[in-house]
């Protein structure tokens, strides 16, 4: 068994009040959890610092907690939130982004099943083939470079792995192959690593690349990484999203 925790944050450069945004008549934190209790969880939880989140999600149902607005990343408000909850440091949880209004609950089960499939890794997450040029050189889209068995070697905004050769003969092409894989957001951990990764300074590897789960790999954690059972629909960052997302869930 394992638990979804959604954090939502009323704060956005790009969408200020992301995750109360009207989608085809609910706001979009509600749509979130509602695809998050399709899956097998064993509970739902909401997380936010911002009251006006927690008494839209208290309205439609929702368990809610209300954690502080100072921390750093979202891993340490993950960490606050477990342990307010009193989960044991055994326990699975599943991190859904608040703005993921159309994440399928299939990957939730995915991602929770494979941390609980391989007892060495504290995190679990997913990926999907890379088929594109334009996405590979693509600093917004995070690469993800693996072992034989799945576990994370590197992530990075770079384009890796570089293939020395074929880029220098022809830069505009995606050599075969090259297992390219752009990874997915979604993260599965166990209890026990949140409690260790809060007591961690941020790497000098973090910090260069902006990506928190290099904190993880620069102390020694494993992260195992699976190719995704389906891709999952584009999250929502700008407006534009937002009217994509919108359309979608209008028309079913």
């Amino acid at each position: 068994m394992y638990h979804v925790i959604i954090p939502a944050r009323y704060a956005s450069t790009r969408l200020p009040g992301k995750p109360l945004q009207n989608i085809a008549g609910k706001p979009m934190i509600e749509h979130v959890w509602n695809q998050a209790n399709k899956s097998r969880s064993e509970s739902v939880t909401v997380a936010t610092d911002d009251q006006r989140i927690a008494d839209a999600c208290r309205g439609f149902g929702a368990e809610v907690i209300l954690t502080r607005a100072d921390h750093p990343s979202g891993t340490d408000r993950l960490q606050e939130v477990v342990t307010q909850l009193g989960l044991d440091e055994s326990a699975c949880v599943v991190n859904v982004q608040g703005d993921e209004p159309l994440i399928p609950p299939a990957l939730i089960d995915q991602v929770a099943a494979n941390l609980l499939k391989y007892p060495e890794a504290s995190i679990a997450t997913l990926s999907e083939p890379l088929a594109d040029i334009e996405t590979l050189f693509n600093p917004n889209a995070v690469k993800v470079v693996t072992d034989s068995r799945g576990f994370a070697l590197y992530f990075s905004r770079a384009s890796i792995p570089w293939c020395r050769d074929q880029f220098v003969e022809k830069p505009q092409y995606l050599p075969d192959g090259v297992p390219f894989q752009r990874h997915i957001g979604l993260y599965a951990y166990k209890v026990g690593f949140l409690h260790d990764y809060v007591r961690w300074p941020p790497s000098p590897l973090e910090t260069a690349e902006a990506l928190e789960q290099l904190r993880a790999l620069w102390f020694g954690c494993r992260i195992h990484v699976a190719q995704a059972c389906e891709i999952p629909p584009a999250g929502v960052d700008t407006a534009a999203d937002l009217d994509r997302v919108r359309a979608v869930l209008e028309a079913r």
